[in-house]
């Protein structure tokens, strides 16, 4: 070995020596998600501050530092040039006057935006400055900002903007920008008064980001609003405003920049048991124009992982005028494709009950994504059966042609067939089963834990054939790669 060889050698040690091994194998946990996003480590419950700005997508979420349940709110921070490969990031916005309480004036959920026309007068140099609106529980609604591309954080010193009421309740706000009306809006989740009948989301106005006027109130609505301007995906010159409730439900309306008037009832958007705190990302470059959310899956369970809490896979939000009324319609976003591994697929193959012919006997696999369309033909039922092996029987994935309703994990979706037709999407991490049914028109999101040994998969019908008339399965790759 020469000399040259001998130094490198030396260097590549003593890099490889500066690593903690045990930080380095966090992300490969054997009930760690590999495409859904996860913190490093200890607890995460809702998205906050998702803010796009100079290439960079932001993902906040609610962070305890300290452990893996609940509490001690802080916001922590990561960002993405893609939405799926993800770095980790500084925790951001921290416990305000100095709080080391598990919930008094702690960092609870908000929104972000960029502040375009330096309102606040922090711009410094080029980069716009990030704007984040949080509640300081029991504290009020406050403000931090960052002029590094949200590199390091801030409190505003007008703190609060909004004065804590012990009586409201209030929390959550989502701010954004209302171009008819030249103003900014907040939507806020709070109670009129004491009477928990009175639960819903005020509207503010602003010009300057800092004083907020309230404008109206929407009731029947409980945490993290969202309200957001749709185009018709099939009629291009008509507009729809959907506000959000915290388990992702949606009233269909006219928002006027004061008041939202519904002309719909409370439509569901998930159907699963893990979907709740969901948020969309602002300053979307105008190029791409799409409407992009993601939720934290609630109550999923990870046995003796260092971290505790996953997010959905982002999805792209779309409304469409169908016979049936105006629905929004969820897909998982088309980035998905940047993880494809190993591809199978098979089109025009009919399956006859009772016969053993799994056509997906070579699938196998932790983290697998399947869109296939299936003609129905004869058969009363069929499905798939996931992450099973010979002494696990696995996740059962059912659709039920005669009640009409598709059923994994305990969730039942209402399903109609599409010209005898059923479409399904299915993303399958470690722990996450996320279903889009006839091209996002039912969507079904929930965690389980299965055997992490049990990997096969296997596609069944009963009571008549079923027609695969097109399956593509692929493998997919971690984003921690």
């Amino acid at each position: 070995m020469n000399i040259l060889s001998t130094v490198l050698l030396a260097v590549l040690m003593s890099l490889t020596n500066g690593v903690d091994k045990s930080e380095a194998n966090k992300e490969d946990e054997i009930y760690r998600p590999q495409y859904h996003f996860t913190p490093l480590v200890n607890w995460m419950n809702d998205p906050n501050g998702l803010v796009y700005y100079d290439g960079e997508y932001h993902l906040f979420y609610q962070h305890n530092p300290n452990g893996k349940e609940w509490g001690y709110m802080h916001w922590g921070h990561a960002v993405s040039k893609d939405l799926v490969h993800w770095e980790h990031m500084p925790i951001a916005i921290f416990p305000d006057e100095n709080s080391t309480d598990k919930e008094r004036c702690t960092a609870f959920s908000g929104s972000a935006i960029v502040d375009e026309h330096n309102l606040l007068g922090k711009q410094s140099g080029d980069n716009k400055t990030l704007v984040a609106f949080y509640t300081s529980q029991h504290c009020g609604q406050r403000i931090a900002y960052s002029i590094d591309k949200g590199r390091t954080w801030e409190k505003y010193e007008g703190n609060p903007i909004i004065p804590y009421d012990a009586t409201d309740d209030a929390r959550d706000p989502k701010v954004f920008w209302h171009e008819p009306t030249q103003k900014w809006i907040m939507v806020l989740y709070r109670k009129l008064n004491a009477n928990d009948n009175s639960k819903g989301v005020s509207i503010y106005t602003s010009s300057n980001l800092v004083d907020w006027e309230w404008k109206s109130y929407m009731p029947g609505f409980y945490e993290c609003p969202d309200l957001v301007e749709f185009t018709v995906s099939n009629r291009p010159n008509e507009k729809v405003w959907a506000m959000f409730d915290g388990d992702g439900s949606y009233l269909l309306g006219d928002f006027d920049g004061e008041s939202f008037k519904p002309t719909s009832g409370k439509i569901k958007s998930d159907w699963g048991k893990n979907y709740y705190a969901t948020q969309t990302w602002s300053n979307i470059p105008k190029e791409d124009g799409r409407i992009i959310q993601i939720a934290w899956m609630r109550g999923g369970n990870y046995p003796e992982m260092s971290f505790n809490g996953q997010m959905t896979f982002p999805s792209e939000l779309t409304v469409t005028k169908l016979p049936s009324g105006y629905k929004l319609i969820r897909r998982p976003i088309s980035e998905i494709e940047l993880l494809y591994d190993k591809h199978q697929s098979w089109e025009n193959k009919n399956i006859i009950p009772g016969i053993k012919q799994n056509k997906v006997k070579n699938v196998s696999g932790d983290c697998i994504f399947l869109s296939g369309e299936f003609d129905l033909k004869t058969c009363d039922n069929f499905g798939f059966m996931v992450r099973h092996s010979i002494k696990n029987p696995g996740t059962e994935i059912l659709y039920n042609v005669k009640r009409g309703v598709l059923t994994v994990l305990g969730s039942t979706v209402p399903l109609l067939p599409i010209d005898n037709k059923i479409k399904l999407e299915i993303l399958i991490d470690r722990t996450s089963i996320e279903i889009y049914a006839n091209e996002g028109q039912a969507v079904v999101s929930n965690c389980f834990t299965p055997d992490a040994k049990a990997e096969e998969m296997e596609l069944f019908t009963n009571g008549g054939e079923l027609e695969i008339v097109k399956l593509d399965v692929y493998k997919l790759k971690s984003i921690w790669d």
